[in-house]
């Protein structure tokens, strides 16, 4: 550009040259260099007026047709729009990317203001906290959560780095918040949904809990009459009956060892055998000690089979899961109580083993919580029956591995429906159409 003004001025001092000769000449050289001096500054004073006007309409500029330094500025001034422009799509791009990611991410993320106001969230903030545009930016946080807890921490009132609180729009919820303090008195508050994490810590401490009680009970009952049959004598039936007692308590604890290694293998075992199961055959001899389970409450327990309907899966699995259905119908069924056992096949392929009993109902906030281990509804009732807390967990689990779901149904007062449903790609029908007669096909 330095080069572009000396050009302009060695031409303006040679035009003038030639001016100021010419009119030399005609007998009028200082009217002449007036006359030229007007005109070049009348050209400066277009240019600068078309600048201006360039400048504060602020569209995109086209530069004018020019010559000499005025071409130059236009162009320089066109090649800075133009980077100017590129500059302006890239952080665009980088702030749409920025959106996506921040938008994609489960956490919610606030951006305050340096004076706390809010300035911008992403899609997850707006979930977890309800929030709404335009109405809440420039809000302060603890306008709208008025947990004494987080005004606490929001206005520095406690150096905990972090603090969980319950959802202000679901007591259900619970939603740890921070702060990181970034840029020039900026802020940024992250929220998540821990709702889940700590539904699954309080599980692990009652399963802790739990466990050490179950065995803890026939772990004290045998001790007891371990030291009373030591000290001395006793008659016969005394001791017969402490022998009944710590055999009993002992096919308890082994019991719930069973299971505990049931549950570990189906959670661990990624392996499952493939192979038809004859579940018309498993299902009679499980009728069959059902049937000497309730004897003596006289239940009346039916089954409902279609013959041709078989599954592929694993033997070991399926029976944990038709037993464990069916003895607690049994065991929690009312003495002369009903109990109706069906095995179907559903209208959209999939195989279904339903148990359907007449007893006393479960309260319907119980239900989400059946398949969590050793969770009970009735404490006393599962010790007289024996149950071990752990039978529909393993429903639950051997169901997963193969792909298939637990569906629960009841009703206090009419009685209860589980129902372990197979998808169809697991289905085998003896007899299939377009299946030859003996032939095993798919459903």
């Amino acid at each position: 550009m330095r080069r572009t003004w000396i050009s302009e001025l060695a031409q303006f001092l040679w035009i003038g040259g030639v001016v100021g000769l010419l009119g030399a000449l005609a007998g009028h050289p200082a009217l002449a260099l007036l006359l030229y001096s007007l005109i070049w500054l009348g050209w400066y004073f277009f240019n600068l007026r078309r600048l201006e006007n360039l400048l504060s309409e602020g569209r995109r500029l086209t530069p004018p047709d020019a010559w000499g330094l005025w071409g130059d500025v236009y162009n320089a001034l066109y090649r800075l729009q133009q980077r100017n422009r590129k500059r302006r799509k890239r952080l665009v791009k980088l702030l749409n990317r920025f959106r996506e990611t921040t938008g994609a991410m489960p956490d919610g993320i606030i951006v305050l203001q340096p004076n706390g106001g809010i300035e911008w969230w992403n899609a997850a903030a707006e979930r977890l906290l309800c929030l709404k545009y335009p109405h809440d930016v420039g809000q302060h946080l603890n306008n709208l959560i008025r947990h004494p807890d987080f005004v606490a921490f929001i206005t520095g009132e406690t150096e905990a780095e972090d603090v969980t609180i319950p959802s202000p729009y679901d007591a259900q919820q619970r939603l740890n918040i921070r702060i990181i303090p970034y840029g020039k008195k900026q802020q940024l508050v992250l929220v998540r949904d821990v709702t889940l994490m700590e539904r699954v810590e309080q599980m692990r401490r009652d399963f802790v809990a739990n466990i050490s009680h179950e065995l803890r009970t026939p772990l004290t009952v045998l001790i007891g009459y371990l030291e009373n049959l030591e000290n001395g004598e006793h008659p016969p039936e005394v001791v017969h009956r402490a022998m009944q007692v710590m055999a009993q308590q002992t096919r308890r604890m082994r019991h719930l060892t069973e299971d505990l290694m049931l549950l570990s293998n189906l959670e661990n075992r990624r392996e499952q055998r493939r192979e038809k199961v004859d579940v018309n055959q498993m299902l009679g001899s499980l009728l069959e000690e059902a049937q000497l389970v309730g004897a003596e409450r006289k239940h009346d327990i039916s089954l409902d089979a279609e013959a041709d309907l078989h599954l592929l899966g694993d033997a070991r699995d399926l029976d944990s899961i038709f037993s464990n259905l069916v003895i607690n119908a049994v065991n929690y069924t009312p003495s002369g109580g009903k109990i109706r056992i069906r095995w179907y096949r559903d209208e959209d392929g999939s195989a279904v083993f339903e148990v359907e009993d007449n007893g006393v109902g479960i309260p319907a906030h119980h239900l989400p919580r059946l398949t969590e281990r050793f969770y009970r509804i009735d404490v006393a009732r599962s010790r007289e029956t024996g149950g071990s807390g752990l039978g529909l967990a393993i429903v639950k689990h051997a169901l997963q591995r193969g792909g298939g779901q637990l569906e629960i149904e009841s009703e206090v007062g009419r009685g209860s429906c589980f129902r372990a449903r197979f998808p169809a790609e697991v289905v085998l029908l003896e007899r299939a159409r377009g299946c030859r007669d003996g032939e095993e096909c798919l459903a």
